[in-house]
């Protein structure tokens, strides 16, 4: 069993890595904690470069972790760190993460959108505040980071952008359950789609990633219930390992034409590791048998 607030405790045993992001730098909106700072974690356990904008400065009540302990922790792992403080909101705070991330390390290779809000509530109880948050951090907050860091990355010689959102289901269920949320991540879904086949020919590949089951984050945690729910779930390390392939390449076969074809993908964190040749993912797990774990929703 794998500890959720040890990233880099991470059972990759069972997913062998094919290739490296040593030297590469990636530039991540939010990643303080949960899923963004274990896909960072992993990556700098290769060596790579990461710029972490988060919002969490000063520690939190209800938050673990700031952007500092974060940088702490991805040095300590074998990376190098530029931690800063900036809301993805913001096109001042982004426009500067890009340039302090090109003046430190010569360019940017990876932006990975993280950063999102969640609000599950139904049309009538949703306060239009969480409304505009979830629109605002998760559609423009993945529209802004990615077209400000467009000159760098098509710069870079293996350049990728990827989104933590759901492959876009148009099954009504979805929108009927909570459709705030649902326009805010299908938002952030579209981006990838289009982005993809606009800078087909530059050089970026561009994807989505999405776990398969519930994953233990502090957001679940603070839901009402959570910390019973997240027994039912994996810990991020999951998404780590499945980030770390899809950067890679190590989900590709050799004749399925090389990075060219790595780009407009919705791939799920099982598909992407099974790809890798992963086939057991139980030690992901934080205990429930796998037949016990909570799906995702969207899929």
């Amino acid at each position: 069993m794998t500890s959720s607030n040890d990233a880099s405790a991470s059972p990759a045993l069972r997913y062998q890595a094919r290739g490296s992001l040593k030297g590469r730098t990636i530039l991540m909106s939010g990643g303080s904690r949960g899923i963004g700072l274990a896909i960072a974690t992993r990556a700098a356990r290769d060596g790579a470069n990461i710029v972490v904008m988060a919002k969490t400065g000063e520690p939190h009540p209800k938050l673990q972790g700031t952007v500092f302990t974060a940088a702490e922790q991805l040095e300590a792992a074998g990376g190098q760190a530029l931690p800063l403080v900036g809301d993805v909101r913001s096109d001042g705070d982004v426009a500067a993460a890009v340039a302090a991330a090109v003046e430190r390390f010569g360019g940017i290779d990876v932006v990975v959108n993280n950063a999102s809000a969640i609000d599950l509530s139904r049309t009538d109880a949703i306060d239009m505040k969480r409304y505009d948050l979830m629109q605002d951090i998760n559609v423009r907050g993945t529209f802004l980071l990615s077209k400000l860091a467009l000159p760098a990355l098509r710069k870079s010689s293996n350049a990728h952008i990827l989104t933590l959102s759901p492959p876009l289901n148009l099954d009504p269920k979805w929108a009927g359950m909570h459709l705030a949320y649902t326009m805010a991540k299908y938002g952030m879904s579209l981006t990838t789609l289009g982005l993809a086949e606009e800078l087909r020919n530059d050089g970026v590949s561009v994807n989505s990633l999405w776990p398969c089951t519930l994953i233990d984050t502090a957001a679940i945690r603070n839901m009402p219930g959570g910390e019973q729910i997240v027994q039912a779930a994996r810990g991020p390390e999951i998404m780590a390992d499945a980030a770390h392939a899809v950067l890679t390449g190590a989900h590709l076969s050799a004749d399925s034409g090389g990075s060219a074809s790595n780009t407009g993908n919705f791939y799920t964190d099982e598909q992407v590791l099974r790809a890798a040749g992963v086939s057991d993912f139980r030690p992901y797990s934080l205990g429930a048998p796998e037949e016990k774990l909570v799906p995702d929703i969207f899929l």
